[in-house]
């Protein structure tokens, strides 16, 4: 029989579980490395991020809501735009992430820019645009591309976090502004007209900004304005298996307004993004693996 003493530690140990529910393994990335500064006008809110599979050493990002249909190709060794590409009759209603992976040419890496923002939850319907990953030397303008129409399973929320997960071909989007945010995956293929986004696994991290799967798929990262959460598979888990497990807290400089994230596709490490704010353009950091 347990004596009241043995009933308290017990129930101490779980209160304090239940408050420490990351790892605090900082060893794994090294301290975020500064690669430059984006000094171009036209790119004053950054967010989302994802490394090129077509250009090598260079990251793509795209600004905020309100602003034009664009995206940037940034050279990585400093942070300056190389190329900007308008999509063609599209309005950015509240783009927040932007991913890279399969579609429906095999072997064609596509990007997924996801317009799923939603701060006053009363956008019934979001929309994630997908086209094969333009080249540096392809035009300016982005004529060929799908509009998938998707559906939150329970009701409009804000998301502001897109991944692809290159195991699956299911997409995932993370609300924001729960205290456990919710993970919803919409089921590849894409061939409904609207698609349900499925409610999958609740986590325990919250205000969820960006997030991105390595390109092995075994690797996941999820950011906030104040942290950067990893994830990392011990055998064949789903997304939502792995995610329903305690995150690793990475260490991490603060960014203003910190709402990129995208990994190294060979797996050297990962970039994050800021906008500019308090008089200072925004960096592009990079944590590289120990």
């Amino acid at each position: 029989m347990s004596t009241p003493s043995a009933l308290v530690g017990a129930v101490l140990i779980v209160l304090l579980a239940r408050c420490q529910p990351y790892a605090q393994k900082e060893t794994y990335f090294e301290k975020g490395h500064s690669l430059g500064v984006n000094k171009n006008g036209s790119l004053e809110e950054a967010s989302g991020l994802v490394e090129s599979a077509r250009n090598s050493g260079h990251v793509w990002t795209f600004n905020d809501s309100g602003n034009p249909a664009e995206l940037f190709l940034l050279d990585e060794t400093n942070a300056k735009t190389k190329k900007e590409f308008a999509f063609a009759n599209l309005q950015n209603r509240d783009w927040e992430d932007i991913a890279l992976g399969p579609g429906p040419e095999a072997g064609i890496p596509y990007l997924y820019v996801g317009d799923i923002g939603d701060n006053l939850a009363r956008y019934p319907l979001k929309y994630i645009y997908r086209t094969r990953e333009p080249s540096i030397d392809d035009p300016e303008e982005i004529t060929d591309f799908d509009t998938l129409v998707v559906k939150l399973e329970d009701r409009p929320r804000d998301t502001e976090a897109l991944m692809c997960d290159p195991v699956s071909k299911n997409l995932y989007l993370v609300s924001k502004r729960e205290d456990g945010v919710i993970l919803y995956q919409i089921d590849y293929p894409f061939t409904n007209d609207t698609l349900v986004a499925r409610i999958v696994a609740t986590l325990t991290v919250k205000n969820i900004t960006a997030g991105d799967i390595s390109a092995d798929g075994t690797e996941v990262l999820l950011k906030n304005y104040e942290h950067i959460y990893y994830w990392k598979k011990q055998g064949n888990e789903t997304i939502p298996e792995l995610l329903n497990t305690a995150p690793v807290q990475l260490a991490y400089d603060r960014e203003v307004q910190g709402e990129g994230i995208g990994w190294a596709r060979n797996g050297s490490g990962f970039y994050t993004l800021g906008e500019n704010g308090k008089g200072e353009r925004a960096k592009l950091f990079f944590y590289k693996r120990k």
